[in-house]
């Protein structure tokens, strides 16, 4: 049971340290492949940062990796030690057998072993002794030439043991320069955040506000579109006494089917990119530059491949298409009593009252022309509440 266990345990760190190199490719791909026109100290910074956690993490989990794989080759070199000593004493035991068998067991002597018998029945059992024997002494050479065997398969995986524990620790060595690189860079950047310091917090003030100006339009919108469908849903059922509470969406037998479904589906709802890497978490959380600085995610920063497209993450209908202040488009959808909202669009490919299909286009999302990062929005609502999206979207 522990061999399991211990096998389980270095198969999971495996699959880390190939999830964290891969998020390493990633984050070079998306955040660090294209030349911008125009640095941001605090973005790159922020960039930077990024990349070393997920390093540190990788080196972390090789790490262990390779203190697992010391263990084993422990074990192993200690399995190996007692199994050349039972073989030494198989061999000397079979060599000693063979030699007292070569003096006393001649066929001559066996056959007058057989024939000094006293009677048929005493002959019968001598017989099966001289079987049993000649039995128990093929067994022997048998256990010989497979503890040989075993031994050598021992060897083999002692070799290739020894061969990954060196691979990892010069695959650590190169992502300690690495880190090293970096630093050195994040050390530049905040020489030179540090010289107009005020310039960026008064920047970073500007763009907090205007942040939630954004979030409270989206917010005020919301509120009227449920009070619209709530108009709609009270007069198709003839009623004004409808059991509901404020902000609330009023649910027909389908909507009320479709946000059960929805719920259903937590954590295994597919991301709204096809390849994407978060940048900002969702909720309140203390800018990594400046402290004293809050900065509040209203949903999940998520920065994908140049010319990518927004998907839905589930079946609903378009509720309404926001257009933002320097163009781009908002798309929410209904699903229910839930909503989800693309942000930072280029464009739409949907328009409002469309029913949409989960895997569906939504639109192309807007490539910023002097950063270069192609980023969505993506905010999750059960009616005028925020919910985290990364906890009902797979992980990856």
């Amino acid at each position: 049971m522990s061999f399991s266990v211990f096998s389980q345990t270095k198969k999971e760190l495996e699959s880390q340290r190939k999830k964290f190199k891969s998020e390493i490719i990633k984050l070079n791909k998306l955040l660090f492949d294209e030349k911008k026109k125009e640095k941001n100290a605090l973005e790159d910074l922020r960039d930077i940062k990024q990349k070393i956690d997920v390093r540190n993490k990788l080196i972390s989990t090789i790490n262990l990796e390779a203190k697992f794989l010391s263990k084993e080759i422990k074990t192993n070199e200690i399995k190996l030690e007692k199994l050349h000593k039972n073989l030494a004493d198989l061999k000397a035991d079979y060599g000693e057998m063979i030699y007292k068998s070569y003096k006393s067991k001649s066929q001559q002597s066996r056959a007058m072993f057989l024939l000094s018998s006293q009677n048929f029945y005493q002959a019968y059992k001598r017989l099966e002794y001289i079987k049993q024997y000649a039995s128990f002494r093929k067994k022997q050479g048998e256990d010989i030439v497979i503890q040989t065997d075993f031994i050598e398969n021992i060897k083999d995986s002692l070799v290739y043991q020894k061969r990954v524990k060196d691979t990892l620790i010069l695959s650590e060595k190169n992502e300690k320069q690495q880190i090293e690189t970096d630093k050195k860079k994040q050390e530049n950047l905040i020489t030179k955040i540090k010289r107009k310091e005020k310039t960026y917090k008064r920047d970073l003030q500007k763009q907090i506000k205007a942040e939630k100006r954004v979030a409270n339009k989206i917010d005020k919108i919301i509120r009227d579109e449920i009070a619209r469908a709530n108009k709609l849903a009270r007069a198709k059922l003839k009623s004004k006494s409808v059991a509901r509470k404020k902000n609330e969406f009023i649910l027909s037998p389908e909507a009320k089917a479709l946000a059960a479904k929805f719920e259903l589906n937590k954590g295994l709802l597919p991301w709204p990119v096809k390849e994407g890497l978060v940048v900002r978490k969702f909720g309140k959380q203390a800018h990594p530059t400046f402290p004293g600085i809050t900065i509040n995610g209203t949903g999940l920063h998520i920065v994908t491949s140049n010319g990518s497209n927004a998907e839905a993450i589930y079946n609903g209908e378009v509720l309404n298409i926001l257009l933002g202040s320097g163009g781009t488009k908002n798309v929410l959808i209904r699903h229910g009593n839930y909503i989800t909202s693309y942000n930072n669009l280029e464009n739409s490919f949907v328009k409002k009252g469309d029913k949409i299909l989960t895997g569906q286009k939504i639109g192309k999302i807007f490539t910023d022309k002097i950063s270069k990062k192609t980023k969505l929005i993506f905010v999750l609502f059960k009616n005028t509440a925020r919910l985290n999206p990364a906890s009902w979207i797979l992980k990856r």
